[in-house]
């Protein structure tokens, strides 16, 4: 399992969510952003698409049969994809060019170049709290909401039904933020988009932390945090074409990426920690109002245009 699933699996992702990205990036470069959001809008809404199908399957020929039968399934889909995927031919990649010659900031740099930019360090900083944020409330959203429910006083076997049922409209709005996201940044920049996540983010821990007894709460705040955690996902691929152009942007995106991978494992063992030792989910918001804070300050001092700084 952590061979198949997580090596090998892992590194098959990584090298297709990047695929995509870098060949939307160069075709749509004056609403980079919004095309970038629609296409993650397919990776984060997936899993309502494949989730009912796995079921039927393994209701009916077992999970190692269905397991058989998506590999199968996925392959094809994949090789069939892949086809339609080619970067713009030379004619209109020099109008792409000269489009971006148009935007007030244009740097093109290797990745070698981007880590000795305070720039890079605050956009993969940036991104790592707000993946941390958003992961980590995809991990505990049933836990918590059970805690929620007991501190209301309602019997968890009567709300279980609803927090899984929530599953999918929380799934949805971590999909449209993508696309919202993305639009943000090419309207507005970077560094307003990821101010602004921050501040979603501190105001959705805020009152989980101080209303943790209302359900109606619960889906509010946790939906926002989702809605964010699909936003960082348009807003990091994004900034990195923004900020350091095009001519390495696969390798520069796969580094920035890392900080997603940093969020998850972090997000996940603070929630565990705060379980532990303070004994509840909830708890842990008050450590992310923290986070948010420290985003937003980074945001607004590192997430500049190079030649501003």
């Amino acid at each position: 399992m952590v061979f198949l699933y997580g090596v090998l699996g892992g590194i098959g992702v990584g090298i297709a969510y990047n695929c995509p990205i870098v060949t939307v990036g160069r075709w749509f470069p004056d609403k980079r952003g919004l095309a970038l959001g629609i296409t993650l809008f397919g990776f984060g809404f997936s899993a309502a698409v494949i989730a009912p199908i796995l079921d039927l399957l393994t209701s009916r020929f077992g999970i190692f049969n269905s397991l058989r039968i998506l590999g199968i399934a996925f392959f094809v889909i994949t090789m069939v994809s892949a086809s339609f995927l080619r970067f713009p031919d030379k004619q209109r990649e020099t109008e792409n060019l000269k489009m971006e010659g148009k935007r007030s900031v244009l740097a093109e740099l290797s990745r070698e170049e981007i880590v000795k930019t305070r720039t890079f360090y605050g956009l993969w900083s940036s991104f790592a709290i707000g993946t941390l944020a958003g992961l980590m409330a995809i991990g505990i959203s049933k836990p918590a909401g059970l805690e929620v429910a007991e501190n209301a006083g309602i019997p968890e076997d009567t709300v279980s039904a609803v927090l899984t049922a929530l599953m999918v409209p929380f799934a949805l709005l971590n999909g449209l933020g993508r696309p919202f996201f993305g639009a943000l940044v090419d309207r507005f920049g970077p560094r307003k988009t990821a101010m602004l996540s921050f501040s979603l983010i501190f105001s959705a821990s805020l009152v989980l932390f101080l209303i943790p007894y209302s359900l109606e709460v619960y889906a509010i705040a946790f939906g926002v945090l989702w809605f964010n955690l699909g936003g960082w996902l348009a807003t990091a691929p994004a900034s990195t074409a923004y900020f350091f152009g095009l001519k390495d942007y696969a390798r520069n995106y796969g580094l920035v990426y890392t900080a997603y991978g940093v969020g998850a494992v972090a997000g996940n063992l603070l929630a565990g920690l705060s379980k532990d030792i303070l004994g509840s989910y909830l708890m842990v918001f008050q450590f992310v109002m923290l986070l948010a804070v420290i985003g937003t300050i980074v945001a607004f001092a590192t997430l500049k245009p190079l030649k501003a700084q």
